[in-house]
């Protein structure tokens, strides 16, 4: 017959586990019933008193288990929990103390995209005590080749929730918080607050600001990463007694221009990958308290040579508004703080807001582009349009309309002898039909032909996802 004794030891643990837990939920005046604990998630109060009661001693499991049993232990991990992590346990460099202050260390992943995917997967697996979630955004299939939290099935769910379900199965043993909510100005503190440090896996200037400003006036460290392209880069906020925060760092705003994302720039989806495995690291080492942590270095790979690169950073500026001698930004004033209005940019790691740069007159709808494009072809004696494609060559390889001429936007200027030549070839007047990814560059190129003359220069509305939404189902969208 099998040895079943264990199951009875962990039994008679659990139960008195119970009881205490019940004795301290009656400190706190919440009367146990059945569904209290199944609720404690849904109830603010009782989530709260919940979250709490990690920090109170209940049972020290192992020693309950080696008093009853046949062996002694000198720390606070359980059978389950030195089963799972005895690598890290053996570990010489790690060890048990380590393992111990993981257990009982919370972060927070902002962002749970190509950065946040590997991060949350190895928090999770490495048995990080709480481990947050906070994303706003749905899954789509384009986040597939580098966000490997998030699965086919689950493309157009919560991120949050995705990255949730694949942590579960991962380690049951954790406790996971989802924030299906962006991060402001208004919730930064309250949330952040929570946590013991927190790992930046935006991909916009406004949350980089305001993530960095928060966990300064919340005396959080910061892990920070991002990737685009084939680069990647890695470095420790607000850690250390005179360690920078971003803002020492880039005082002044890039211009929106100059900032590159991975909807636009692309993505190889291994680099995000590595640059997130990363950031656990630096993450682990903080919460355990082993290794040198990369503060004041900026950590650079670059990854079609396979190189990695450290750079020296500035200690803190004395006059920086987060974390200098006198600061501006406090728990009072980072809430009032306009990050769109600082940054010139929207606080979103998705594609660009749609904008009205000209009158509607100027404009197309997809569907009454392509009416006139096909009474061209239909008439003989039409004059058939010219479809000007203003995007970068690769997204015209990738995909274009058919007798499109590909002028990228940033060549217009210098090639508008060639506009001009192609309708001269055409008698009469003929309309110039402006293309681009979404419309937002092809209102630019509009006003660029407008003032050289082109006055029957018009612009498709939406771009090439509009007219993959409305007219042509089988075109991809980027």
């Amino acid at each position: 017959m099998a040895d079943n004794s264990h199951l009875f030891l962990e039994n008679k643990v659990l139960r008195e586990e119970v009881r205490a837990l019940r004795q301290l939920l009656a400190k706190h005046g919440i009367e146990v019933t059945p569904n209290t604990l199944a609720n404690c998630d849904s109830s603010p109060q009782v989530g709260t008193i919940y979250d709490s009661l990690s920090n109170e001693p209940l049972l020290d499991y192992s020693k309950q288990a080696a008093k009853a049993g046949t062996y002694a232990a000198e720390h606070s991990l359980n059978k389950h929990q030195v089963e799972r992590y005895s690598r890290h346990l053996l570990l010489n460099s790690f060890g048990i103390t380590a393992q111990e202050k993981l257990c009982s260390s919370s972060v927070l992943i902002v962002g749970c995209g190509g950065l946040g995917s590997p991060a949350a997967l190895y928090f999770s697996a490495c048995g990080v005590g709480t481990l947050g979630l906070m994303d706003h955004d749905s899954v789509d299939a384009s986040n597939l080749h580098r966000q490997v939290i998030h699965t086919e099935e689950r493309v157009g769910t919560s991120k949050a929730q995705s990255g949730r379900k694949a942590c579960e199965a991962l380690n049951s043993l954790i406790k996971i918080r989802v924030h299906e909510e962006a991060l402001s100005a208004n919730n930064a503190l309250s949330i952040i607050g929570q946590y013991d440090m927190v790992l930046d896996c935006s991909d916009n200037a406004p949350t980089r600001y305001l993530i960095s400003d928060a966990c300064v006036v919340t005396g959080k460290p910061l892990v920070s990463a991002a990737a685009v392209g084939t680069d990647g880069q890695l470095t420790v906020y607000n850690y250390g007694e005179d360690g920078p925060c971003y803002r020492c760092l880039f005082p002044e705003p890039p211009a929106p221009e100059n900032c590159s994302r991975c909807s636009d720039a692309g993505v190889l989806g291994v680099v995000p990958g590595i640059m997130g495995a990363l950031q656990a690291l630096e993450a682990i080492k903080i919460a355990s308290g082993k290794g040198d942590v990369l503060n004041k270095r900026m950590l650079v790979f670059d990854a079609l040579s396979g190189k990695f690169m450290t750079v020296n950073l500035r200690s803190k500026r004395a006059g920086c508004a987060a974390c200098g001698e006198h600061p501006t930004l406090s728990m009072s004033s980072l809430p009032e703080f306009d990050y769109k209005a600082f940054t010139g940019q929207e606080a979103q790691d998705g594609p660009p807001v749609p904008l009205q740069l000209i009158p509607s007159s100027e404009r197309l709808l997809p569907r009454d582009a392509k009416t006139i494009l096909d009474q061209a072809m239909k008439d003989s004696g039409a004059i058939e349009p010219i479809v000007l494609d203003v995007r970068p060559r690769i997204q015209y390889q990738l995909m274009h309309l058919p007798h499109a001429v590909n002028i990228p936007i940033e060549e217009l200027e210098n090639r508008m002898p060639e506009v001009k030549e192609l309708k001269s070839n055409r008698s009469g007047s003929s309309p110039l039909l402006v293309i681009c990814r979404r419309g937002n560059a092809s209102q630019l190129a509009v006003q660029q032909l407008r003032m050289a003359g082109c006055i029957d220069a018009v612009d498709i509305i939406g771009g090439m996802t509009q007219w993959s939404r409305d007219v042509d189902s089988s075109m991809p969208i980027l």
